[in-house]
Order: C-alpha cells, then structure tokens, then sequence
C-alpha cells in the first residue's frame, strides 16, 4: 500500500472520531435530560467502543487504554451494576473531553497520555470496583493494523455456527445482512446457508417482516468475542447465536444459545448466490485489513450506525466526504462565472438589444442558473454550528471550575448552518466571551443566593439566521454590567476624559477598547490586558457586528451579527470622485439627500448633519481615499449614514449611487496588500476593479479616538 492511501487511510479514522465525540456528547447531553435514557447510554457506549477498536487498529494506546476504561465504566451504568448520578454525569463529561484530547493528539502525531488521563482512570475504576480488583476488569488487546506486510499465517483454527435471524428495524435503519457477512469474511473463511421453511406465500408476505433465518459457518483463528464485534451495532435489531462447530467438540458456548424452534439442517438451502455477493462486497485484496483484525464494523459497509440511529432516528442521509480545496476551488469558479455573467449583461445592455430578443431571454436564463448554481455550491459549505457549540461546552465547564462558579450551558439553534470559514474562525471569539461571561458576568454561588438568584448561573448560546445573516448571542444571567465601574476605570486608564458625558451605550461599548479590563489581579481567565477589544476585531474581519445589552442585576447579552458566508456580499454600488466602490448593505443604516438646512458646520472643515434629533459627523469618501478635496456643498451629494459597532453613527459622502447587487469577494490582501479603509475587492460587469470598503476602519482611522470625541473631521 502506497504511503499516501495509508494516510488516506487514517485521515477517514480520525474524521469518523470527530463523528464519533460528537455523538459521545449528544449521549452525555440525553442521559442529562433522561438519567434512565438505557438508549443514550448504549449510544455513548458504542461510540467510545468503536473509537477504541479503530485505535487499537493503528496502534494508538494512549487512546486505547483510556477509551478502555471508560467503556467499562459506561457498561457498568447500563447493565445496571451502578447508578448515574449528577457527580458521575459530570466525570463522563470530563472523561469524554480526555477522549477528545487523546485524539487530537495522535492525530499530531502524540501517543503519550495527557495529563488528566491518570486522575480519571482511577475514579473511572471507582465506578467498576475497587482499585484492589482493577486485575478483574477484562482487558483489551487491540490488534495493530499492519499496512505494509502480508497477512500473518493462521493457527488454531475453529469453526462457528453463527445463527442470524434479522428483525424489521435493522432494514428501517439501513443495514444490509450481505454486508455483515461480508465483514465476517475478512476474517476467515465464510459459507451461508438460508432457512427458508417460514417463508410465506406472495399472497401472505409481509414486506417490512424477515421470514429468513442465516447461518453461517466461519472457519477462523479469531475467538467468538471476535465474531460477535461484527454483529455489534445490529445486535437490537437482530437476533444473533453463536455455537462452536467442531466435528470433535460439539460444545455449546455460554455466550449464546441457537435460535429456539430453528432446525437448519433439514431446511437448509444453500445460497450460492448471496456467497458470491458476500465474495464481491468484501473485496479483500483491495482492503488494507490483516486477519488479526475483527475488521470493518457494518457501519463501514454502508450501514448506517446505531449511534447514529439512536438520535431518535431524524434523518438519514446519505453523505461524501470531499477536500474543502476542492470546494475552494468550485466556489471560486462559479464567482468568476458571476462576473463573467455580469460582464455579458453589461455588453448586452449596451448593444442596445431589445429585452424581448432571443439573445436576452438566453442572458435572463444564464444569469437565473448561475444564481442557482452559486446559491447551491455556498449550501455545499454550510455545516450546522452544533460542533462548535458542542465545543463551548467545554469552555464552560473549565471556566466554571478555574473561576469556582456553578454554571449551567443551554444551546438554542444547534442546527443553524453557517459557512465553514465562518465558524472555524468563530471559535477563539467565541470563547474568549464565554470565558469573560463566567469570569466577570457571573456572580459567585454565595452573592446569587443573596440576590435571590439560583447558585447556579446560565449561560445560553444561541444561533438563528436573520435577513440573510446569522445571529449569535452570548447571554449570561449575572449581574449586568457596572457602568459606573466601566466608566471610572476608563477615566484612570486615558481612554476618556472625566468631562466626557456618555450615554449607556457608549459606556458599554468602552468595553471593546483596547487594553480595557475590569479586573485587577491576574488570573487564568482574564487580567492579562487582552480585553473585548480582540473578539470584536476578529468579528469585523468576518464582516460582522457586534452589540451589547446589559440590564443592571439581570446580566448581559452579546450579540453577533455575521455573513452566511464570506464568499459573496450584498453591497451598495456608489460613484465616488470618479471612482467605483462599493459599501456593504449591513453597514448602512439609511441614505440621506440632504438639504441646507439638515447640515451644520462646526468650526473649519468640520460638518455634522442633523438626523433623527441626533447631530451626525460627516466624512467624504473621496478625500478619505485621496480622490480629491472635500466638496464645499453637499446638496448634490447623497450621504450615507453608516451604523458602526465602535458607539456613533457617520455619514459618509458619496456622488451618486449606481446599483444594489450580490458581489463576489476577492481578498485584496491575499493579492496586493492590506489597505487602511478597505474590506476586499471585486470585479464589477465591465471588468474593472472596486474596492469593498470597511466603514468601522474608516471611522477609526480617522482618529474619533472613542465614543467621547465628536464631531468627526472631513479628511482634506
């Protein structure tokens, strides 16, 4: 095998783990809601299991050793040797984070245990028996995967009997019982045999019903324990015995018992035919599994798995994994189709060619199916936010036990999808307002109860599309933010003069200033400096607001206000000095022709138009570029009141405003260089370049210096 198939090879085992912890959690998360929940157990426990078994199969210990133990664990609650409790719950949440970092790290190439490992492994033990009987506690010896040499030759053959009659659900859930036998010919030599003495007439036949019953003889080096792990996640859809075979010992085994009332041999009708779709489903010399290996789960085959199933069996979809550069590269194809498209409607328009032509009914078919293929390939991106959230649960749980706080975590929207790019550069954000809501949001257990609140805070996520955008809030249930306190510590630290008189608002967004912090000591949460000011940094980067809400003793909320995707943007089309660009329509609040009367000036080259019983700072556009001096008048100009995330609203200065229409993102930076005032780029229908701007940098760059400074001075 070729060194890059076997890397193929275990990159599809660690994508498969990333399925697998994130079932783990949704189990956790029902056995919470339902501590007598015997399927979310089952779910969590087969979960852990596979997780072991394809660990085992490339030689991962750390990853074994502990999955090992937390099966075992997990075993004892669901054949009721022990009793979930709050505090057990809570040691599988943490054993399940263990899990997930064991696995990250081998998947860098780390097989060392972390640090936790130890502590959880004995309290797991705690739950399977005294630490004295840990001997007890049956082992397991993962078989190594050996991707380069030969199958080992086989020794102390047997010959089982298995007996397999399939129940309707096992159909329902889309297992195939080809596939299973096909899994129990990779590890020895396999025949089957079909009772069909129940099957009925056509007339009586039932189709979600199975009249068959299977047997299937396996010669193989491998022990019955082996066998059985093939028919695991179908053995509660199924009806499964296991006897040994042997012309000398005719012994039955205490695993299982033959099927009652099923006499094979008498009725038995050999099936040539399902042997040969057994032979071609197998496939073993494309298959890189050695015999000492129990082989591919059904799950594998194509069968859906019973983990997935026990997600009170919503949906089944039928999935490929693909490259995300390879869904780079097709969504950067279809925008270039999109301006090409744009580039024909223009040349078209100015052939002057009649609408009711056939060369336009072609274009209006065109530009509908690029639209259609654009919209399709940005679904292609989309995944629901539930990992990341799944995620912050984590967070939680370090940040209340680091801060010594009780918290409670609540998801709203898990589903809401979201453009990959969008969400992998969410997480840091995310979780530094997550930190800082336990941190500095909630109160301690003590000064809840005081208040007449529960010892255990909230904090809720949640994601929900909006106009064409996703919102996310962080909300916290704690006391609210001081204003008071913000403002005082804002003073001592220069970022406003005492003077300065400041709506709650804006008290509220000095939060986001750099180098603002609340707290005085240092701590491992916060203190560091490194404040507010980070996450709404990277939130603009995404092309995103961010707001805050803050009611005294009844906490705070953190709203996120993002693109679906980064891909394409809706923007205002404007002419400025000559020039084209474009404004993003989330930014603009409203456009103003304005009047004499609506505009003041304020000392020399300061102008502010009255809005809304509001005096709003003015900035041409043109100078701010160098496109040319600020304009003496401005009647003849539109203004365009921008709603910034950094406190004040501004009006910008345009010439004329051209069109309104989806744009396609190029990065400038990526392709040029980072400039001061704008976003991206795109290529407009007549092939020249715009430029996207960024009205949150204008407004900054312009030195308004906070909330406290206004008016804001025309640039020239």
């Amino acid at each position: 095998m070729s060194g890059s198939d076997k890397e193929d090879f275990r990159s599809s085992f660690f994508e498969e783990c990333e399925e697998l912890l994130e079932m783990t959690q949704d189990g956790l998360d029902a056995m919470a809601d339902d501590p007598h929940d015997a399927e979310a157990v089952n779910s969590v426990f087969r979960a852990v299991h596979s997780i072991k078994g394809g660990a085992g199969a490339f030689g991962l210990e750390a990853v074994v050793d502990f999955a090992h133990k937390f099966e075992t664990a997990l075993d004892a609650i669901r054949s009721g040797e022990a009793d979930l409790s709050d505090d057990m719950l809570g040691l599988f949440r943490l054993c399940g984070d263990n899990l997930s970092d064991l696995v990250a790290n081998a998947r860098n190439g780390d097989n060392s245990p972390v640090e936790a490992s130890g502590q959880l492994e004995e309290r797991l033990l705690e739950i399977t028996g005294d630490l004295d009987q840990e001997e007890d506690i049956p082992d397991f010896n993962p078989v190594t995967l050996d991707l380069d040499e030969g199958p080992a030759g086989a020794t102390a053959l047997a010959t089982y009997n298995v007996t397999f009659r399939a129940k309707s659900d096992l159909f329902a859930a889309g297992n195939e019982p080809a596939a299973l036998f096909a899994a129990l010919r990779r590890i020895g030599e396999v025949t089957v045999e079909a009772d069909l003495k129940d099957v009925p007439t056509l007339s009586d036949l039932n189709a979600l019903d199975c009249a068959i019953v299977w047997s299937v003889f396996v010669t193989t080096d491998r022990t019955e324990a082996d066998i059985l792990d093939v028919f695991e996640f179908v053995e509660d859809s199924s009806e499964i015995a296991l006897v040994l075979s042997d012309p000398d010992v005719q012994e039955a085994l205490t695993i299982a018992k033959p099927l009652e009332g099923v006499s094979l041999t008498p009725n038995a009708v050999e099936m040539p035919d399902l042997s040969d779709l057994v032979s071609e489903l197998s496939e073993p010399e494309d298959t890189p599994i050695s015999p000492g290996d129990p082989g591919p789960k059904p799950a594998e085959q194509g069968a859906t798995p019973a983990a997935k199933a026990s997600e009170k069996k919503t949906k089944s979809a039928n999935t490929i994994r693909v490259d995300l550069e390879r869904i780079d590269k097709l969504i950067n194809l279809v925008g270039e189709l999109v301006i090409k498209e744009a580039m024909l409607s223009q040349s078209v328009d100015e052939l002057d060619i009649a609408r009711g032509s056939g060369v336009s009914a072609a274009l209006d078919s065109l530009k509908q199916i690029a639209s259609e293929i654009q919209e399709g390939v940005m679904a292609i991106r989309a995944q629901p936010v539930k990992p990341m959230f799944q995620r912050m649960a984590r967070i939680v749980r370090e940040a209340g036990s680091a801060t010594g706080k009780q918290v409670r975590f609540v998801t709203i929207g898990d589903y809401t999808e979201v453009d990959k790019t969008v969400i992998e550069r969410l997480v840091d954000p995310l979780t530094h307002m997550i930190r800082n809501a336990i941190d500095h949001g909630l109160e301690s257990p003590e000064d809840r109860k005081a208040a007449g609140k529960p010892a255990e805070g909230t904090i809720t996520l949640s994601a929900a599309h909006r106009s064409g955008r996703v919102l996310i809030d962080v909300v916290d249930d704690g006391g609210g933010i001081n204003r008071e306190v913000v403002r005082n510590l804002a003073v001592e630290r220069g970022l406003i003069q005492e003077s300065d008189t400041l709506t709650p608002a804006e008290i509220d967004h000095l939060l986001f200033m750099p180098g603002f912090s609340s707290k005085t000591e240092v701590s491992e949460l916060s203190g560091r400096g490194v404040g507010l000011d980070v996450v709404r940094s990277a939130i603009q980067k995404l092309g995103g607001r961010v707001a805050i809400h803050s009611e005294p003793g009844e906490g705070a909320t953190f709203s996120i206000s993002l693109p679906l995707t980064l891909a394409v943007l809706e923007g205002m089309v404007v002419e400025v000095g000559g020039e084209t660009m474009v404004v993003p329509i989330s930014s603009v609040q409203e456009t103003v022709r304005p009047t004499e009367t609506d505009l003041d000036r304020l000392g020399v080259g300061s102008v502010v138009l009255r809005n809304r019983g509001e005096l709003v700072p003015v900035v041409d556009l043109g100078a701010f570029f160098g496109f040319r001096t600020a304009p003496e008048t401005l009647e003849e100009h539109v203004l365009l009141l921008i709603a910034s995330d950094q406190g004040p609203r501004y009006a910008l200065v345009v010439d004329a405003i051209q069109d309104q229409r989806q744009v396609v993102i190029k990065s400038l930076e990526t392709n040029y260089q980072q400039i001061s005032g704008v976003a991206a780029a795109t290529i407009l229908g007549d092939g020249r370049i715009a430029l996207i701007i960024d009205a949150d940098t204008i407004m900054r760059d312009l030195g308004s210096g906070g909330p406290g400074e206004k008016p804001m001075k025309m640039a020239g």
